[in-house]
């Protein structure tokens, strides 16, 4: 039985492809069981969405990603987090200061961008579906599966 952490962050660079994704997968496998939130590091001026691509990979999975809101590490209001995943190098930088003076475990797992494949349409969805596969396979070893009555 894995012990669960009661609040998740979860921490990239804009906070509208793989920290949301993996927000969106960690609350598909255990529901409220766990708070589960994410930022970024920075905002783009005009960037008020999730990217696209991120919200039909997840809704692929029953997962719902539409009206998702981007936030930056200054729009938390609260900090109390029993860990932190970042998901590249320049969050985890960030996550070690949050972390400062605190009791907070900080998990750094590398996760590619997949805004960086080129390519037809379903070649772009397919870099999304294999971070959000990826994101999913790391949230199953560190969280486990949510337990079920009957199942």
């Amino acid at each position: 039985m894995v012990a669960l952490p009661g609040a998740v962050l979860f921490a990239c660079n804009f906070n509208r492809v793989r920290s949301p994704m993996a927000e969106a997968l960690l609350k598909l496998a255990h529901g409220r069981t766990i708070f589960v939130d994410s930022v970024g590091l920075k905002r783009e001026p005009g960037e008020t969405e999730v990217d696209p691509f991120a919200a039909a990979v997840i809704d692929e999975l029953g997962g719902d990603l539409h009206g998702f809101k981007p936030k930056v590490f200054d729009d938390l209001e609260d900090e109390s987090f029993d860990l932190v995943v970042s998901l590249t190098p320049e969050a985890q930088h960030r996550a070690v200061e949050l972390a400062r003076g605190r009791a907070v475990d900080i998990e750094y797992w590398p996760t590619l961008d997949p805004t960086l494949a080129d390519g037809s349409r379903e070649q772009r969805l397919d870099a999304y579906r294999q971070v959000r596969d990826e994101l999913a396979r790391r949230i199953r070893e560190r969280f486990g599966r949510a337990s079920t009555f009957g199942g």
